[in-house]
């Protein structure tokens, strides 16, 4: 029989319905406990899910409990993971690892020292969407890449959320830490680490308005650039184009498209599970269609609109799996998919953004990582119910 791991979280916010939902489709772990600063949330979040609220320092002190999943606020992760290795539990953490770099290089440190696993959203690269895609990449169906866009732009999330103010707060607002790890984390896994980066930034607006719930009518001043144009060389030679913006309206671009020598490349949100990738090998001539519905992690599993408000109303949504494969990992001693390395580069290349950006020059990655391995059908296979 398959060990189940006790996993207890730390964060009781929206996101922690999704992670609750992972229980229907993988093997390996159960959240058996939470714990907020909010007592509130935590107990309305246990009433929820059939489990046991407790304070923070209850559920780290629990033996039973060998994984903490943290949820919490961007500005907050650090914190808490640290909590979490010095309790000497495995921690597995929304993105981004940090909101700064320098504590990110202090925790990978800690784990390494307690050989404890990190583990780090976005699972979304192991899902159908982003396999296929580096799949295909990895047969040379497009030749060599070497250049390429992405973007991730729309107006902020003060029309849909009640409280928007941390998103554009100075320290851990913009979207460059909100969105910037879906497709970061996508583009490592497509195409290697990444070299160095050139940014500009602007704020869109000074003020903004909350669109809904108590505080709905309320402006609140935004104290951090809402728009990144950035060029990012990989050390595979790629050159990518990467906007990632607050202030836009509406827009009909892709999400992602890679420039091979011999055709273009069309890659699916990296923000979901699923989606179709496109291939043109020729000027003109019709996009083959690689459908990922079929796959593992690729099925349609949302029917309708969740409180998430990143899910469209029909997508695969697989989060969790990132977690499940950690775990994997820690039974069999192996490195994970969604590593500490992984996280910190990633966490490298968005501090280089923002550090381009205000300072006006290339700035050279230094945290390095290897490109992720394929998520193979086996691998899925073993952690799948």
């Amino acid at each position: 029989m398959k060990k189940i791991f006790n996993v207890g979280l730390i964060g009781c916010g929206h996101i922690a319905e999704t992670y609750f939902r992972a229980h229907k489709y993988f093997n390996n772990f159960k959240i058996i406990k939470c714990a907020d600063i909010n007592n509130k949330a935590a107990i309305k979040c246990a009433k929820a899910n059939k489990i046991k609220a407790v304070s923070i320092k209850e559920l780290l002190n629990d033996k039973n409990i060998k994984v903490i999943l943290n949820l919490t606020i961007p500005a907050a992760h650090y914190s808490v993971a640290k909590l979490a290795l010095t309790h000497g539990k495995h921690v597995y953490s929304e993105k981004p690892l940090a909101i700064n770099l320098s504590d990110g290089i202090k925790l990978i440190k800690l784990a390494r020292k307690k050989k404890l696993y990190v583990g780090n959203a976005p699972d979304t690269f192991l899902g159908g969407g982003i396999q296929k895609s580096r799949e295909l990449l990895d047969k040379k169906i497009i030749g060599k890449v070497k250049f390429g866009n992405a973007i991730f732009a729309y107006p902020g999330v003060q029309s849909y959320h009640p409280n928007p103010e941390p998103w554009f707060a100075k320290k851990g607002g913009g979207p460059v830490i909100d969105m910037g790890p879906y497709y970061l984390t996508a583009l490592v896994n497509l195409l290697g680490p990444a070299k160095e980066v050139f940014s500009q930034s602007e704020k869109g607006k000074s003020m903004r308005v909350i669109g809904i719930g108590p505080k709905k009518g309320k402006k609140f001043k935004v104290e951090c650039p809402t728009t990144y144009f950035s060029t990012i060389k990989f050390f595979n030679g790629t050159i990518i184009r990467l906007t990632l913006s607050f202030d836009v309206i509406s827009h009909l671009r892709n999400h992602i498209e890679l420039y091979g020598n011999e055709g273009s490349m069309i890659v699916p949100d990296p923000n979901m599970f699923g989606g179709s990738v496109l291939i043109s090998k020729k000027l003109g001539s019709l996009w083959k269609n690689f459908k990922t519905n079929k796959m593992t992690l690729g099925k349609i599993n949302i029917r309708s609109q969740s409180s998430r408000a990143n899910e469209s109303p029909t997508n695969a949504n697989y989060r969790g799996v990132g977690l499940s494969e950690m775990i994997s990992s820690i039974q069999k001693k192996k490195l994970h998919k969604c590593n500490g390395n992984l996280s910190l580069h990633v966490l490298n290349i968005i501090d280089a953004i923002h550090c381009s950006a205000k300072k006006g020059k290339k700035i050279k990655i230094n945290q390095l990582c290897e490109r992720p391995t394929i998520f193979s059908k086996s691998e899925i296979k073993s952690i799948i119910k």
